[in-house]
């Protein structure tokens, strides 16, 4: 039998669709927390069908990050649903949403609602711009997020259209870990007072939240960071850099030991103490000089050259690693990171392993995303004590 998990305790209801407020629910039910993914009869979520498809006809990335779920259909927006929810609230913890501001409202299930059903309960609301405010109402997703919050400008070469900043899904993971944060938050003050609490969070806000000194350098002399392709600002040499067979290595050196160590590796230690380079600031000023300087030594070798000489000098540098050279990596492979599991419908899957490790209370998969459906008639039963002739009742009335 499987251990207990850290959060056994606590019951979440997610009716929310997609990546963002559901990434919350993951990361609790990785920790033994009860999940019950409600969706609607007809269709489901349509993170079913985002993604590499299957054999099941669920996507691969349903099958990662809907992991640890019961899959109960109840449609909220009939009136007999909304009421089989509130009963659900009554014994639960934790309720997360991201409709569109109004929604849960239009349906009967505003948090005011929910909270005098269970004054305990915790509503996580995410959406795109927030509860407030007057975009309160537009829609939006990660890629929208990355754009409004100053992200998506910056990723790119200068002079040159902006990219995509890596995952066209980070709005959505960051805002899901911001929002579990706020819910065991909520819970442990909810423990101490007996109250719950609203958690709102606007999708492009996790972002915002984490460009270091974006807006306290803009705010303080009016600097407006441009694209820098791999660059970092104020830090040299920090970037990419192609060797001698056609791969690029990651270089950091964000302090002058960490350059020190670098112009060891490149067999110029004399450069650690040149007064043209010793020094962050000078360094900075001198960004096409030092990135020339470093390219053409990573040119001259091969990759693994140039890992092995950083790492006899302890100098941080890495290969920027593709999925092929994920798969293969000893460490990846002694961390655990690549979770092989059996899906019932599907069979082997290749997952990302649940995080963080605690050494009391780790993480667990107990599954992968569910079939549409696969738990509504057992959560009834258990959770409502409904006799199967309601159930069926409410079936033919595709209430579920």
């Amino acid at each position: 039998m499987m251990p207990a998990g850290a959060l056994s305790e606590f019951r979440v209801l997610d009716v929310a669709t997609f990546i963002a407020a559901p990434f919350c629910g993951t990361v609790m039910s990785d920790f033994g927390a009860e999940v019950i993914k409600i969706e609607q009869p007809a269709g489901g979520d349509s993170l079913r069908r985002f993604g590499t498809g299957t054999e099941c006809g669920d996507t691969l990335v349903w099958l990662s990050e809907a992991r640890n779920r019961k899959s109960v259909t109840l449609d909220l927006r009939t009136s007999e649903g909304a009421d089989i929810f509130k009963q659900m609230v009554a014994k639960s913890d934790v309720v997360l949403e991201n409709f569109r501001p109004g929604t849960m409202e239009k349906w009967g299930l505003s948090y005011e609602t929910l909270a005098e059903i269970n004054p305990k309960i915790v509503m996580l609301r995410v959406s795109a711009y927030g509860q407030t405010g007057p975009m309160r109402e537009k829609l939006g997703f990660a890629r929208i997020a990355h754009a409004f919050s100053g992200l998506a400008y910056l990723a790119g070469e200068p002079g040159r259209p902006p990219v995509v900043p890596g995952s066209t899904s980070l709005a959505d993971y960051m805002t899901g870990l911001y929002g579990a944060f706020g819910v065991m938050v909520a819970l442990h003050h909810a423990a101490a007072t007996g109250r719950g609490q609203m958690i709102d969070i606007g999708l492009y806000e996790s972002i915002f939240r984490v460009l270091d000194e974006l807006a306290p350098a803009y705010a303080r002399s009016g600097y407006k960071r441009e694209r820098m392709g791999p660059d970092t600002v104020n830090i040299v040499p920090h970037s990419h850099y192609e060797t001698k067979d056609g791969a690029w290595v990651a270089l950091a050196c964000s302090n002058d030991r960490m350059w020190q160590r670098l112009a060891f590796a490149m067999g110029k230690p004399e450069f650690g103490s040149d007064p043209r380079y010793a020094r962050i600031e000078a360094r900075a000023e001198r960004r096409a000089e030092l990135n020339g300087i470093v390219s053409a030594w990573t040119g001259s070798l091969s990759a693994s050259e140039v890992l092995a000489r950083c790492e006899a000098a302890e100098a941080p540098c890495s290969k920027l690693m593709d999925i092929e050279d994920i798969f293969a990596d000893p460490q990846y492979a002694e961390r655990g990171n690549l979770l092989r599991v059996e899906d019932p419908r599907i069979g082997e899957i290749v997952i990302p392993a649940p995080l963080p490790r605690l050494s009391e209370t780790p993480p667990a998969l107990h599954s992968t995303g569910p079939a549409l459906g696969a738990s509504t008639s057992q959560v009834l039963q258990d959770l409502l004590g409904m006799d199967l002739a309601e159930i069926e009742r409410l079936k033919s009335c595709r209430i579920i």
